[in-house]
């Protein structure tokens, strides 16, 4: 009980919005509000070449920050989707192992965490995140391997949610992405959150410590004007009409 105290203690620190980071999506009004670019020059972003020239400090640090973002991420209050249409391979497959839910093209899809065959092993959570997705045993084999997979073998594997045929644009996943987006949408935003704080905490402890936690997130909900709207919606037969609170 102890664990189970401590794990919904962290509850309320959690939820703190993410630093802009320039990337965001068109919005009802029309208006930009996520803006993702690739960045050129001295900035395009960490391969191994950049790593070579740092110092152990220097890659200690990175490392760091590069983990510390990617529980930003898994700590998103909002469910959060992976598209994969081209190379996951490494600190990318760390980034979508942070997401709640993964797309991938079949065939164009690369994934795997190959930090072994350069010498390294995951760093930004890949070794905490990936048996938890694929249990202890497959994930070990995969790590310990450095093997790649197609988004096809992923699915397979139950590492994706979904593996989707590419098209001409190379964008298929991206837009299977915004297909399951779009189902999450009409439903209770509370609801949803709580349910991600639910799964997420509660798999960190005991069953009885999770069930707890998930108790604790069922009375946080009880009260909304969301439950209420959504039982009278369905006494009254209509769609209910859900505002976040």
């Amino acid at each position: 009980m102890q664990r189970a105290l401590t794990s919904i203690l962290r509850l309320t620190r959690l939820w703190r919005p993410l630093q802009a980071r320039g990337c965001s999506s068109v919005g009802a009004t029309g208006v930009p509000e996520i803006q993702v670019h690739a960045l050129a020059g001295r900035d395009q972003g960490a391969d191994l070449k950049e790593r070579e020239q740092m110092n152990e400090v220097e890659v200690g640090v990175f490392v760091q920050r590069l983990r510390g973002l990617m529980d930003e991420i898994a700590a998103f209050p909002v469910p959060t989707i992976a598209a994969v249409d081209g190379f996951a391979l490494g600190g990318g497959l760390e980034l979508a192992l942070a997401c709640d839910l993964r797309v991938a093209a079949a065939s164009s899809a690369v994934m795997g965490l190959i930090e072994t065959t350069r010498g390294l092993l995951p760093g930004a959570g890949g070794t905490q995140r990936l048996p938890r997705c694929l249990g202890v045993a497959l994930a070990k084999e995969l790590i310990f391997t450095g093997r790649r997979l197609s988004g096809e073998q992923a699915q397979a594997l139950r590492l994706v949610n979904h593996a989707v045929a590419q098209n001409e644009e190379g964008n298929a996943a991206y837009h299977r992405a915004r297909e399951l987006a779009q189902e999450i949408l009409p439903q209770a935003p509370t609801a949803v959150r709580l349910s991600k704080v639910a799964i997420d905490r509660g798999m960190e402890v005991d069953i009885a410590s999770g069930m707890a936690i998930e108790g604790i997130c069922y009375a946080q909900n009880i009260p909304t004007w969301d439950r209420l709207e959504g039982m009278a919606a369905f006494k009254e037969k209509r769609p209910p009409r859900f505002v976040g609170k």
